[in-house]
């Protein structure tokens, strides 16, 4: 099955200081992990501020980026906008939010994240997950 991936489940993965599920599993078994195109950068500004904020020592941020980077993970830029608003409208989520779960629907895949109210939403759309 497909895995999406949202930026949650990767920093809770890959953060020293977090206690996400570990992916690796999930990660090895799909056979194309997928992403919104916008994870490149959620991802990058996460690792940044905890950087500056001394989450992070000095050159770490730029180690889990390439760790992330090395995972493959296919970067999906073709959304249905129409499906976006709708399900931010149904769900209350963010546009952010919904671009992950329009990508699980469209993909038929596997949603993995740490993100409640997203979680909820995938739930009423019948998307299976992994939290």
């Amino acid at each position: 099955m497909m895995l999406i991936v949202d930026a949650s489940a990767l920093i809770g993965w890959l953060m020293p200081d977090e206690t996400g599920p570990d992916l690796e599993p999930a990660l090895r078994a799909a056979e194309d992990p997928v992403a919104p195109w916008l994870i490149w950068v959620e991802l990058r500004n996460i690792l940044m501020v905890s950087e500056r904020r001394g989450r992070l020592p000095a050159g770490m941020a730029d180690q889990i980026a390439e760790t992330i980077d090395d995972l493959n993970i296919r970067l999906d830029v073709t959304p249905s906008g129409p499906v976006v608003m709708d399900l931010c409208r149904r769900h209350n989520l963010t546009a952010y939010d919904a671009l992950y779960l329009e990508a699980a629907l469209r993909h038929g895949g596997r949603l993995a994240s740490l993100d409640r109210a997203l979680l909820r939403a995938a739930e009423a759309e019948g998307v299976a997950t992994l939290a």
